[in-house]
């Protein structure tokens, strides 16, 4: 009675980068792409997920949605994170031209810290001052104990925004649970 109908509940714009076109892309039509491009027929992926392919074939065809508890394991078989599988776009690091490089001042290194412990640290922190600390030949202290960013070389992170990287360039996850983002924007 609200006027939304189930099958469009799923849909989520996509913007073609080849011709700037703008799509809709179901989670079925998602979830066929990744199928087809990793070369796996509907009976392949029924058997890794132990379901049948029935299932596989309504979940393409915008019938159903799998069970939220299969959803880690689709996302691992398309080598993707469960955001992307939901339609989250991810963004990229991109390589900046000459003459559209930012000035390194103008630049924030965020890290964001997810721990496995349900601590969650965010860090913004202007760039230039990240750069004068590395050149001080110091190390970046620990936060709260948490030595999640122990092991980011930042002296490698100074490189790429000097040849002009951007964007989330790192996501880490350490063997503790913890999740470590690294953007530069």
């Amino acid at each position: 009675k609200n006027g939304l109908c189930k099958k469009h509940i799923n849909t989520y714009i996509i913007k073609s980068q080849k011709d700037g076109v703008i799509m809709k892309e179901t989670f079925g039509q998602r979830f066929n792409r990744l199928r087809k491009k990793y070369d796996l027929t509907q009976e392949e992926v029924a058997n890794k997920l132990s379901v049948s392919s029935q299932a596989v074939s309504k979940w393409e065809n915008d019938i159903s949605m799998p069970d939220i508890s299969l959803l880690i394991e689709i996302a691992e078989l398309f080598n993707i994170t469960v955001d992307e599988l939901l339609g989250k776009e991810i963004k990229s690091p991109i390589l900046l031209e000459e003459p559209s490089k930012k000035d390194i001042k103008s630049l924030t290194l965020k890290i964001k810290v997810l721990s496995g412990d349900g601590d969650k640290i965010n860090i913004n922190l202007p760039f230039a001052l990240i750069k004068a600390y590395m050149g001080s030949g110091k190390t970046i202290p620990t936060i709260d104990g948490n030595q999640a960013l122990n092991n980011i070389d930042f002296n490698q992170i100074v490189e790429l925004v000097e040849q002009g990287v951007v964007g989330q360039i790192a996501e880490i996850e350490s063997s503790d649970g913890d999740r470590i983002l690294i953007i530069i924007e």
